[in-house]
């Protein structure tokens, strides 16, 4: 079978190498990957930046999608043909983060999806809502589950208040997707005033563009009639956290997921403290979360929006255009 290996760090590096297609064992699943899906965390891993210690080789790409090929001795959640997507974390079925359930995140401490099969515990799978094709299920794991993660397992807002989302890639809009259905008025930021358009027809109820509007934060508590918003789903780092805080209300909460901007300190403690607010970092999320919102996703016929899919060879070109940061949703790869 074919399989892309990062050897060396660097997107060009990445070398397409053969291996042979392995055999499940006990209470293992064989699956044949029918696409894959990019995050910002594999544009820095494949470049070196997220972890320079990475073990290699390393199959890169955490989220996938495809069928069961084969089952192995003892298997009883799957069978041959049911269509699949892999966890992001294999060992994190329910319950709270631990650090052995961390060392289990695909392309990370093992091995990615970035190959025509790849062997998942039965553990690690969950079955694909029945109206998604492969591609859209493809962009689940990590983005999806991060979103649904933030808004509904920590510290949930009701419906009619308001949530914050930074930027319109692949957990915003999933976020924007699921605070609609849950009736949560949402406001939504970008630097392109088209891609603020593509949100507002999607749904979102109101749109700040942060380079003509720097203080976004101060625009988003006039949207709000000078209360804050309830959630901030924080994906900027360093540079935007600030304002985060500064935008959310008493008892307000910030979801930390990604770092952007950076990750330089520059925070400080006044506004948690004035304001009571709660920060809580979003590592993607546990197998049960995965299923609960698949469920959602079924019963509202959601549809991820998918912004680009690129031939699962054309990593490259794919990354690169991550790297560009001009796609709306997410970015995709069809086997």
């Amino acid at each position: 079978m074919k399989a892309f290996e990062i050897q060396e760090f660097g997107i060009d590096n990445l070398a397409l190498v053969e291996r042979q297609v392995p055999r499940p064992g006990p209470n293992q699943v064989l699956v044949r990957l029918a696409a894959a899906s990019l995050n910002f965390r594999d544009y820095l891993m494949v470049n070196g930046h997220y972890n320079p210690k990475l073990k290699r080789p390393m199959v890169p790409l955490s989220d996938g999608s495809g069928v069961v090929e084969e089952v192995g001795p003892d298997v009883i959640r799957f069978k041959k043909g049911d269509r699949v997507a892999g966890c992001f974390f294999q060992s994190w079925i329910e319950g709270p983060p631990a650090r052995e359930k961390a060392a289990s995140a695909l392309a990370g401490d093992i091995d990615g999806v970035l190959s025509e099969y790849r062997i998942f515990s039965e553990e690690g799978l969950v079955a694909i809502p029945g109206h998604l094709s492969f591609v859209e299920a493809a962009a689940l794991p990590c983005a999806a589950v991060t979103a649904w993660h933030a808004l509904f397992c920590h510290a949930p807002i009701t419906p009619g208040d308001t949530v914050l989302l930074q930027g319109t890639g692949g957990v915003s809009i999933f976020a924007l997707q699921f605070a609609l259905v849950a009736g949560l008025r949402t406001i939504i930021t970008s630097s392109s005033d088209e891609k603020l358009a593509r949100a507002k027809a999607l749904g979102a109820h109101e749109t700040i563009n942060y380079k003509t509007t720097p203080d976004w934060d101060a625009a988003a508590k006039k949207l709000t009639g000078g209360e804050g918003v309830g959630k901030v789903i924080e994906v900027g780092g360093s540079q935007t956290l600030p304002l985060s805080l500064r935008a959310a209300r008493p008892y307000g909460s910030v979801s930390v997921i990604g770092v952007l901007s950076g990750v330089a300190p520059a925070v400080a403690p006044t506004a948690l403290m004035m304001n009571s607010l709660q920060v809580q970092g979003i590592y993607v999320g546990s197998r049960s979360m995965f299923e609960a919102m698949n469920k959602a996703i079924a019963f509202h016929q959601i549809k991820p929006v998918v912004d680009k899919t690129f031939a699962w060879t054309e990593i490259k070109e794919a990354l690169h255009c991550m790297e560009g940061q001009q796609h709306f949703g997410k970015i995709c790869l069809s086997f």
